[in-house]
């Protein structure tokens, strides 16, 4: 599991393979990801927009940008949390995943980027 705050938003990560949804014998790993948000401001704030990088060990990586999470754009009010699962595909069974989340301060109206901590995507095969 790996944290961090910045601009008073804590973003913690924790991962999952998902062997039920992965064929390594064709080069598919599944991993999924709980995300929680949680807002330390005295302000509330809403998510806009997600923006990942994600790094496969063959040297191949991709972006992923749009709005919200999940379909949502959750509003966290002072010292509120949202939690939410999504996963991620790989051709290898490692790799890395970080990027940002872009919210807007309710109160001000002003749009910030908060970095989502990188945090590694490790088959367990590959552990041993």
């Amino acid at each position: 599991m790996v944290s961090k705050i910045s601009a008073g938003i804590e973003i913690t990560v924790e991962v999952f393979y998902q062997s039920d949804y992965s064929n390594p014998l064709k080069g598919e790993f599944m991993f999924a990801y709980r995300i929680t948000i949680e807002n330390h401001n005295k302000f509330s704030v809403q998510l806009l927009r997600r923006h990942w990088f994600i790094f496969d060990s063959n040297a191949e990586h991709r972006e992923v940008e749009g709005e919200g999470v999940v379909g949502v754009q959750p509003i966290l009010a002072p010292g509120e949390q949202y939690t939410y699962v999504s996963g991620c595909n790989l051709k290898t069974e490692m790799g890395k995943m970080q990027g940002t989340y872009t919210l807007i301060n309710q109160y001000s109206q002003e749009t910030f980027k908060v970095p989502i901590p990188a945090f590694d995507l490790i088959a367990p095969s590959k552990m041993n």
